[in-house]
């Protein structure tokens, strides 16, 4: 019943996305990038490639951008160990693929047709991979299924599981099936380890959270930003990364009443100038925008506050100039990327609804590394506190540093599996 029910919502699912999309853009994307699927692959320069190299084939499947934050380190990796391979990577969400779409590290970048029999049939047999990988959230039973009776390898890396999931119910029996067609499963933590074996699942290891690989990556790439130095003008700054309105409304009343020395830089969680130029309005200390930056005049950039990000891509690099920082999405549909910050080791900052689905957010916080901040009050509090006290900021600055370094490796445990299966 449990199979039916599956595959009956796999086709709901796509009509209502069908339904919506002429008034949905996320959904009219999700339709017109799998219409005619098997022709646009075979009408691209990949498909020349696939069938006059004759090599193998390596595909990675993510959700959306998470996800794939997750699989690059692999990607690369892998890529670098086996350099004649072909790359494809699969999305699952408009989010994702609109997005990564050029990435240069796959040789072939599509979205993944809905899981029907007949979909992942002609898909698998299309492309035809030596080996198969699914980041974090993605079971997608008729995919896993042919994959499974074919031989092909599949690996599942940096999940995730709680006790909450369906696999662990009474009725989740086909859903359990599911788990048992992957060849292996890299799981993040030991708790998702015990979950696993509790219902008999035994091809699994901790293979920990391959994203602290990939942020190692962006602090090392770090590029410097002359200007942002020239606005920090060696004085502590707080930055908020993907900040919404509900942060904004928390953090603002504190940084108009703080009267130290404090610079500021807010990246929106989306770049909307009518909203930036509402919170410049609110505060009270003079506030820039990064695109105006060169139309000021001399000094204006050192005496301002506050620095308002209105582009795309900076984020990273922006917080080696920081010492604190507040990560934006808690408040509402679930925190944003805590490990790019935390990578500098720079204490964090969140909101008090939605972080717990994130095991980065829940250790940084019970090692004194990050703060559930509630209202202004408590942020003033917690902030206040790691400002006047450099001493004991910098001692939680090394145990989040020291946390970052204790979680790498992820990626070379996944090559590693890889290599010993002797597949090649």
């Amino acid at each position: 019943m449990s199979k039916l029910l599956y595959h009956i919502s796999i086709y709901i699912y796509q009509l209502l996305v069908w339904f919506a999309s002429p008034f949905n853009s996320k959904a009219k994307l999700w339709i017109q990038g799998r219409k005619n699927f098997s022709n646009q692959v075979y009408a691209s320069d990949f498909w020349i490639k696939k069938n006059t190299s004759e090599v193998p084939l390596a595909w990675f499947h993510c959700a959306s951008l998470g996800e794939f934050e997750q699989a690059r380190p692999v990607i690369e990796k892998y890529k670098e160990e086996f350099p004649t391979h072909l790359i494809l990577l699969t999305f699952f969400s408009p989010s994702g693929y609109e997005i990564r779409k050029n990435y240069a590290g796959a040789d072939y970048i599509c979205y993944l047709p809905a899981d029907t029999s007949a979909n992942a049939l002609e898909f698998i047999e299309l492309f035809k991979p030596a080996v198969a990988f699914f980041v974090k959230y993605e079971f997608w039973y008729n995919y896993l299924r042919i994959l499974s009776e074919k031989g092909i390898p599949v690996i599942s890396f940096s999940t995730i599981f709680r006790e909450n999931q369906v696999f662990f119910k009474k009725y989740g029996g086909f859903y359990r099936s599911v788990l048992a067609y992957f060849t292996h499963i890299f799981v993040q933590n030991k708790k998702s380890y015990n979950l696993l074996k509790s219902i008999g699942i035994q091809q699994i290891s901790i293979g920990g959270d391959t994203r602290f690989d990939r942020v190692k990556q962006i602090a090392d790439a770090k590029k410097e930003i002359e200007v942002v130095a020239q606005f920090k003008d060696k004085k502590p700054v707080l930055i908020v990364g993907s900040c919404w309105q509900q942060d904004f409304e928390v953090i603002a009343p504190m940084l108009n009443d703080f009267k130290h020395d404090l610079k500021v830089i807010i990246a929106p969680h989306e770049i909307h100038d009518e909203e930036i130029t509402a919170w410049q309005k609110v505060l009270k200390g003079k506030s820039i925008k990064f695109s105006e930056i060169q139309q000021l005049k001399n000094g204006e950039l050192e005496v301002a506050q506050t620095l308002f990000i209105d582009n795309i891509g900076m984020l990273s690099s922006l917080y080696q100039y920081a010492e604190f920082a507040w990560i934006g999405g808690a408040y509402r549909k679930g925190l944003h990327n805590t490990l790019e910050a935390a990578t500098f080791g720079l204490p964090i900052f969140f909101g008090n609804n939605n972080y717990q689905k994130f095991q980065e957010a829940m250790d940084l916080i019970s090692i004194g590394g990050a703060f559930v901040i509630a209202d202004t009050a408590q942020f003033k509090s917690n902030f206040e506190q790691l400002y006047f006290d450099e001493t004991l900021r910098k001692e939680r600055s090394a145990t989040i540093l020291s946390y970052v370094k204790e979680n790498l490796g992820g990626t070379a445990k996944i090559i590693k599996f890889i290599k010993e299966l002797s597949i090649f």
